[in-house]
């Protein structure tokens, strides 16, 4: 779908106003039925030139077009509309939930206590709420109060409110970001640890020692491995010691008691045991499988 030519795309304060910011406030706060029952469930793509919004659906149905794309929101979620992004939206009559608009000099104190590098108001993205569905709710209802009441220190709890709403969805850009990164991230250890097993699979280090070198703990290393190579990081250890000594049993006429000297084990009792219980015969049984198939061959 191609973006909607941007001279075209009228720029409201809040939908539907061309008049100056209505509140004295930092922030507007509105259920989603409210303004859109005054358009028919429909609001046309607009922009916003210094408003960021945030949107929650908590039930019903919300199909979004944001800067051309449309998507559609059937479970609880905060969605966000950085300021000049342009979005519309229909809703489904049943829907409930509240729009939040903050002015500019809020977004800018928002980002300055939650920290630049998370940036949570700066892209139009959406966030499931989940098993805290009811509990998103309970904040933003809260913040309506405030916002059509008149209590003492209403201001303080209204940037309060916020603030949590915020930290939450702070949280979850972070959660993202983590989740996107950690795919490579893993990759790059189970690369560098089998580096390490190649350069040491004949000293007989620990998985401690390989983790340690690595920067992470012995569990971290198990669940990179188990994930991206399907068995812990000992099995993966011995199966370079059992490729090895295949290759020496193949192409060498080494003794087993040569072989485990090699492959540094102290005793070629312990050779043999692992290569029994992992290939399911002995050294001796492999070598002479080896000589039959080769005769046969001939």
């Amino acid at each position: 779908m191609n973006k909607p030519d941007l001279r075209s795309i009228p720029v409201f304060k809040l939908y539907g106003e061309s008049l100056d910011w209505p509140t004295p406030d930092l922030l507007h706060c509105e259920t989603i039925s409210n303004r859109s029952r005054e358009h028919q469930w429909e609001i046309k793509p607009h922009r916003h030139a210094d408003l960021c919004q945030l949107l929650f659906v908590f039930k019903g149905q919300a199909e979004l077009e944001i800067e051309g794309k449309r998507t559609q929101l059937t479970e609880p979620a905060i969605q966000i509309l950085p300021p000049l992004s342009v979005h519309g939206f229909r809703f489904s009559e049943d829907v409930e939930g509240f729009v939040v608009t903050l002015a500019a000099p809020l977004v800018a104190h928002l980002q300055a206590q939650l920290g630049n590098s998370v940036n949570a108001l700066a892209e139009a993205e959406s966030y499931p709420a989940g098993k805290e569905g009811e509990y998103l709710n309970s904040l933003f209802a809260a913040l309506q109060n405030e916002y059509t009441g008149h209590q003492p220190a209403r201001e303080m709890l209204m940037h309060s409110l916020v603030s949590v709403i915020m930290v939450w969805v702070s949280r979850q850009v972070i959660q993202r970001r983590s989740a996107s990164q950690r795919p490579q991230r893993a990759r790059e250890y189970l690369n560098g640890f089998i580096q390490l097993v190649e350069e040491t699979y004949r000293q007989h280090v620990k998985v401690e020692d390989l983790a340690h070198r690595l920067g992470i703990s012995v569990s971290h290393l198990n669940g990179t491995c188990r994930e991206l190579a399907g068995q812990p990081a000992l099995q993966i250890m011995h199966e370079r010691q059992l490729l090895e000594a295949k290759r020496l049993l193949t192409y060498t006429s080494m003794t087993i008691y040569e072989m485990s000297d090699v492959l540094g084990f102290s005793d070629p009792t312990n050779f043999t045991r692992l290569f029994r219980r992992r290939v399911g015969i002995s050294p001796k049984a492999f070598r002479d499988r080896l000589k039959a198939d080769q005769g046969n061959e001939t």
